[in-house]
């Protein structure tokens, strides 16, 4: 669990970008960045998912960056189908640690981690093959509800977690493994999993957990939903 939230409005490609960010009690690790679902249907910082996300990261020693997309919430413009929201993403991890409100508080040279959840997912691993291009590749890639199939979503490296659920009602998973497959890429199916993960964030939590410390996920510890 986080140690603390706070939110702010900073400066992003269509205006003001509104931001949660998520503290953990000690001295951060590192920092990850977390793409919310889409805008259109509803999708903010708030979601359940990408919230489970951010406090497995929290707890984890990390800080968690929870953008709202543009014209979410506090932030400015309107959905720009991907292209902005990426925009908007590496503008973030070049400037977060700069932001006077956050600079005394993040150590140099963290890693980053990406982040997303559906229409979020496809954020992140555009923004991740663009740092990769730039010779500036994420420690690590996390996607969950992978896009594919909705959006032309890149190819990630074969060591990103890709987190399906078996019923994916809205992406189906036979989808996510036909993307997966030119690639050779493993996905963690989780069985009964719908889309939004019902009764399963617990699980969510535990595969996450068990990626960022390196162990079996049978070891990390459990959580509860």
């Amino acid at each position: 669990m986080p140690a603390s939230t706070e939110k702010l409005v900073v400066d992003g490609g269509g205006g003001g970008l509104e931001l949660a960010l998520d503290w953990p009690a000690a001295a951060p690790q590192g920092t990850v960045y977390i793409g919310h679902p889409h805008p259109l249907y509803g999708g903010t910082f708030d979601n359940k998912v990408v919230a489970t996300i951010a406090r497995t990261f929290a707890g984890l020693g990390w800080v968690a960056v929870r953008p709202n997309f543009r014209g979410v919430g506090a932030s400015a413009g309107e959905h720009d189908e991907g292209e902005g929201e990426t925009e908007d993403f590496l503008r973030l991890i070049n400037s977060l640690p700069t932001l006077p409100a956050v600079r005394s508080r993040l150590p140099d040279e963290l890693p980053i981690a990406l982040a997303g959840f559906s229409f979020g997912s496809f954020v992140a691993a555009k923004a991740a093959q663009t740092l990769a291009a730039s010779n500036r590749p994420p420690a690590y890639v996390i996607l969950v509800g992978a896009a594919a199939g909705k959006w032309p979503m890149p190819n990630v490296t074969r060591d990103a977690l890709v987190i399906h659920g078996e019923l994916d009602e809205t992406i189906p998973l036979a989808d996510v493994l036909d993307w997966a497959r030119p690639q050779d890429l493993p996905i963690v199916v989780i069985p009964g999993a719908d889309h939004f993960f019902h009764r399963r964030l617990a699980l969510l939590k535990r595969l996450i957990s068990a990626h960022i410390l390196g162990l079996p996920a049978i070891d990390a510890a459990p959580q509860t939903d």
